[in-house]
């Protein structure tokens, strides 16, 4: 199997698993169930996770993606704050509809992290490669070494505000507060980067 149709078999498996955890709780929820809904055998879904509760681990990990991937890309004289807001309204008018209810099961399995401890670590993983890929794209923002100390204390805090503000928000929204409340969430996030790096990781540099 090539590594492409690997990532969206675990991709869809993940979305099951991930819709059977939110209706109707994670001890409820069998490897069997997920296998059904998938429309796989139970033994497929074990050679691909190694238990249920790692199902939810793409989703989650999708759930970052579009940050990730803005910062990747992020142009030396644009400022975070400039970087997120352009990217924001690109992804308002361009996401399709596969990507936004994978964002929204997202933010319920971070939400159901807050009282499930197996989904917990699914979450902190996510977060530990947010922070793998930090360390890098710092390292070459700042023209340092991944290996520096600042480096990784900067990826380290960033990642942390990432993690944060994404669990605040999608647990007000999930409350029902009014999504316009969120409107400058672009916003939101790149000064959260700012302030957790004490101003190292968020102006322009130059090339």
């Amino acid at each position: 199997m090539s590594e492409q149709r690997r990532h969206r078999l675990r991709l869809e498996i993940s979305r099951e698993a991930s819709r059977l955890f939110w209706e109707q709780g994670v001890d409820r929820t069998s490897g069997d169930q997920i296998a059904e809904a998938v429309g796989l055998s139970t033994r497929t879904i074990w050679r691909h996770f190694r238990s249920k509760e790692s199902c939810a681990e793409p989703i989650v990990t999708q759930g970052v993606e579009w940050e990730m991937r803005t910062l990747r890309d992020w142009p030396a004289h644009l400022s975070l704050e400039e970087r997120f807001s352009t990217e924001a309204r690109r992804f308002r008018t361009e996401a399709s509809a596969v990507e936004l209810a994978d964002n929204g099961l997202a933010v319920r399995m971070i939400r159901l992290a807050d009282t499930e401890p197996a989904l917990r670590t699914a979450w902190l993983m996510a977060c530990d490669q947010v922070e793998r890929e930090m360390t890098a794209i710092i390292a070459k923002r700042l023209g340092l070494p991944a290996t520096d100390l600042d480096v990784r204390l900067h990826a380290a805090a960033a990642s942390a505000a990432l993690r944060v503000i994404n669990e605040e928000i999608g647990a007000a929204l999930l409350d029902g507060a009014d999504p316009a409340q969120f409107a400058d969430a672009p916003e939101r996030v790149a000064h959260a980067v700012r302030r957790a790096t004490g101003g190292a990781v968020g102006d322009p540099v130059a090339t």
